[in-house]
């Protein structure tokens, strides 16, 4: 059996190591535009805020390809799918035979329409090469930093920029930062914490076009104002990496719509990690979860499918636990569920403790949640949503700092009706 896996980040290499326990005799390629070993993308805002070096990244040791006898094609991109002689080719020209292939070729930044894009020191935060032409961008004199985006990499770039001494702008185009992930009055909490510490934030803000002789100097937002900037960072979220895939063979949404096998329209060839596009577990809809976890739980279910065991894939949650600054927040599943339906929404702010709870039901299940400061008992409620576990404590005491899941098991009944408690 010839298995070719295209990527080599954490979805990849979780089918491969999968595949291989399997199946010690397989044949494994695995095609990888980056030169690196396997590396934490995780970790490496770490390493721009430098608290973490470079030589920390990797996540398998240097004999990995080898000890694991696997064929490795490093810095080579997948450039076509020859679906009709079970091929892939390289933009090096390479030719690689399969029998089961795996799409884990992740996620690209997203694009902005500014122009002036390709000046110097314009940076995406998505990999490794990209953090060090920053810190290199740093070394060489670069003091006054632009970053775009208020999800999750933007906030990551500004810290790092912010403690590498620099003087950072973070431009947000919705009205507060982490919007896809928080609700609003969790997202205010988040935007004065930012200007607390120090971070210049302006919402509602584009950049139309940078300018600069050499480098980037200057960007001019589309209100017509100017800022000075020597280093810009654009971090408005991702798109599935999907550009090389043959559309009228591979069904592709906004990403590869896979199984329960994870199996793509295409037999034979599978999906995982953040190009996939499967079962959302709160939304009940198709949904790409691009999260670490996600990614490892469907490389591992894909390798045991492509290997010839068939395990099906429940479906996936989407969570993130960040620190942003001295500020920690939780989120998971529905956060803001759409009007109508039957929803229950309970939030409630500790003003004193700057705490903040929402927790969101669909009948009796819980759906969503969003947790800021005191998230010690989120994992709990995580489990709730992820196996749908019906809720028969009274939902008021959840939002409570003293909330444990004995009280969930002890107490009987449900209450209705959406509830607010703020001070």
């Amino acid at each position: 059996m010839r298995h070719v896996i295209i990527g080599n980040g954490i979805s990849g290499i979780s089918a491969v190591e999968t595949i291989r326990s399997i199946d010690s005799q397989a044949s494994i390629t695995l095609i990888a535009g980056e030169s690196f070993l396997p590396y934490s993308r995780p970790m490496i805002s770490m390493v721009l805020e430098g608290s973490v070096k470079a030589d920390r990244l990797p996540i398998r040791s240097d004999d990995f390809y080898e000890s694991l006898r696997i064929e490795p094609a490093v810095g080579e991109w997948a450039r076509r799918i020859d679906t009709e002689n079970r091929v892939v080719e390289t933009d090096r020209g390479h030719r690689f035979p399969y029998d089961k292939l795996l799409v884990a070729t992740g996620a690209n930044p997203r694009p902005i329409k500014a122009q002036g894009t390709g000046l110097p020191n314009i940076f995406f935060m998505r990999n490794q090469a990209q953090v060090q032409g920053m810190i290199e961008a740093i070394g060489a004199g670069a003091r006054n930093a632009l970053v775009l985006g208020g999800g999750l990499v933007g906030l990551k770039a500004a810290y790092g920029l912010l403690r590498r001494g620099l003087k950072v702008r973070l431009l947000i185009r919705s009205a507060y930062p982490l919007s896809m992930q928080v609700d609003e009055y969790a997202g205010q909490i988040l935007l004065r914490e930012l200007v607390a510490r120090g971070l210049e934030v302006q919402v509602g803000a584009e950049p139309a076009a940078f300018e600069g002789n050499g480098r980037v100097r200057e960007a001019v937002l589309t209100d017509g104002s100017r800022h000075p900037c020597d280093l810009a960072v654009i971090g408005k979220g991702v798109n599935p990496a999907v550009s090389f895939l043959p559309r009228d063979k591979i069904k592709v949404d906004l990403g590869i719509e896979v199984d329960e096998h994870l199996e793509t329209s295409l037999p034979g060839v599978f999906a995982a990690g953040d190009v996939a596009e499967h079962f959302d577990i709160a939304r009940k809809t198709r949904w790409v979860n691009a999260i670490w976890p996600v990614a490892v739980e469907q490389g591992r279910i894909a390798g045991m499918n492509m290997a010839g065991r068939k395990v099906s894939y429940p479906g996936s949650l989407s969570r993130n636990v960040i620190r942003v600054f001295g500020t920690d927040v939780l989120t998971a599943g529905l956060v803001n569920p759409p009007p109508g339906g039957d929803f229950e929404t309970l939030a409630h702010y500790d003003r004193g403790m700057n705490t903040y709870r929402k927790l969101v039901f669909r009948a009796d299940r819980l759906v969503g949640l969003v947790m800021v400061n005191h998230v010690e008992q989120g994992g709990v409620l995580m489990s709730l949503i992820h196996h749908e576990i019906p809720v028969e404590a009274p939902r008021e005491r959840m939002l409570s700092r003293s909330f444990n899941y004995s009280q969930l098991l002890l107490n009987r009944g449900c209450q209705s009706g959406q509830k607010e408690v703020f001070p």
